[in-house]
């Protein structure tokens, strides 16, 4: 090994705050630079080397890392041209707790340590690490204080109605950490919620607002969700919110509690309808999978005509901007769902996929034969019909990456490498189908 890259690369820093005497011979620096190259040569036996670059500081403060040496120092440490920093007392590097932090922080991201040759501070020893633990453990104290200070000085505000900064909804502006009624957009708020006890539903207020002409605060389209999220803002009623709770403001009411409270009424009646729709639902086999031509998820829904249940895939576009704004509203499911297993039947029937399988089957498990794979992939027609919808969904989530619909068509996207999985599932239930 070569003896240079067993060397040790001290850097000493010195600093002097005030620029009194610095025009002597012998000056504090002077003094600080010679104990310092003393500890150095004493280390000699160990592999230290004294760096030729001065980094001084004269005439700085220690309550700054601005500092010209400093800047250099630790251009030079993350350059790696530095493995040790010396210092002749700890506050000649900083004299601000958070600081010295910071810089031993930066010192071990590039594997540098610390040495005050004065304070017996060397974070090369058991000791010295010990030291910095401590030193650490009282910043981090310091640090999770001041959070706490300031968690609990926003919650104070809050309770006394303040607006504690983010944007302004519609129908505000903020002046002085207070909010302010827009004339103009507060019409809007209000026809909003007036509109929404007429119609009763969020999706043909969108298509209102839209084809009206009207915009959200930053001047975007509304969408359903952006509606749902303005009915749903208690601002609007004179009060603020803090983690759940809610507080009186300091702001002038929108919405009276009357309209709020009939709004409330509708939109809890709604969620209650949605979820007995979602429960009685069929489960739909490429829910999360299939997408429209936009590249917006289409999500299963169904309606009932004359006592018949009739499947589909609408695009969330058009569920939250109406049915104009896509293309491609929404397809059977029954169609979709029946080509996306055809495609995966006529996969499981190539023969240069069973030999993809047999391959990757048999790096896990040396006893397994291309009969046995051809056999488990042959037996999924009649075994299909026969699975609970819950199974059926499970394997096309297993096979099925994507599934576009497109203008001209369908895109289905397979997952060649899930097979192995199928076959092995398919493996399994061999001894049960032959016991039963």
């Amino acid at each position: 090994m070569n003896a240079l890259s067993c060397k040790i690369r001290a850097a000493i820093y010195c600093r002097k705050s005030s620029e009194e005497g610095l025009d002597q011979a012998f000056n504090s620096l002077h003094a600080q630079r010679e104990s310092c190259l003393n500890y150095v040569l004493s280390q000699v036996r160990e592999g230290w080397l004294a760096l030729d670059e001065e980094y001084d500081d004269p005439g700085f403060s220690g309550g700054t890392l601005q500092r010209p040496a400093l800047q250099r120092l630790l251009r030079d440490v993350e350059a790696g041209r530095i493995d040790v920093v010396v210092t002749y007392k700890l506050d000649r590097l900083s004299r601000s707790l958070t600081d010295f932090v910071k810089l031993i922080e930066l010192f071990d991201k590039h594997h540098v340590t610390f040495v005050s040759i004065t304070q017996q501070f060397n974070t090369t020893t058991s000791m010295g690490r010990l030291t910095l633990n401590i030193l650490l453990s009282f910043a981090q104290f310091e640090r999770e204080l001041a959070g706490e200070r300031i968690r609990d000085k926003f919650l104070q505000s809050r309770k006394r109605g303040l607006w504690m900064g983010g944007h302004a909804p519609l129908g505000y502006d903020v002046r002085d950490r207070r909010l302010v009624v827009n004339d103009a957009e507060a019409s809007l708020v209000r026809h909003i919620f007036q509109r929404f006890l007429q119609v009763g539903s969020a999706t043909k207020l969108v298509q209102e607002l839209n084809a009206a002409g009207h915009r959200t605060k930053r001047g975007k389209p509304f969408d359903k969700g952006v509606v749902y999220k303005l009915l749903h803002n208690p601002t609007y009623t004179g009060r603020v919110t803090h983690k759940g709770s809610v507080y009186e403001g300091q702001h002038e009411a929108i919405v009276d509690r009357g309209t709020w409270d009939k709004v409330h009424a509708i939109l809890a009646e709604n969620a209650h309808r949605r979820a007995s729709r979602t429960r009685a639902a069929t489960p739909a086999l490429l829910k999360g999978l299939i997408f429209g031509p936009d590249g917006h998820a289409m999500a299963p829904s169904h309606t009932r005509r004359r006592g018949r249940l009739y499947r589909f895939y609408r695009t969330t576009t058009a569920l939250k901007l109406g049915h104009d704004a896509c293309p491609i509203r929404s397809v059977p499911a029954g169609d979709v769902e029946a080509a996306v297993i055809g495609q995966i039947r006529a996969l499981l029937r190539a023969p240069e996929v069973v030999v993809r399988v047999w391959r990757a089957a048999y790096l896990e498990d040396n006893a397994i034969d291309e009969r046995e794979v051809v056999e488990a992939l042959q037996r999924l027609d009649p075994l299909w019909d026969q699975l609970f919808p819950v199974e059926q969904a499970r394997i096309i989530q297993l096979l099925v990456e994507r599934v576009i619909v497109r203008l001209d068509g369908l895109e289905i996207r397979l997952r060649v490498e899930g097979i192995s999985s199928l076959v092995e599932d398919l493996r399994r239930r061999e001894p049960e189908r032959t016991a039963a």
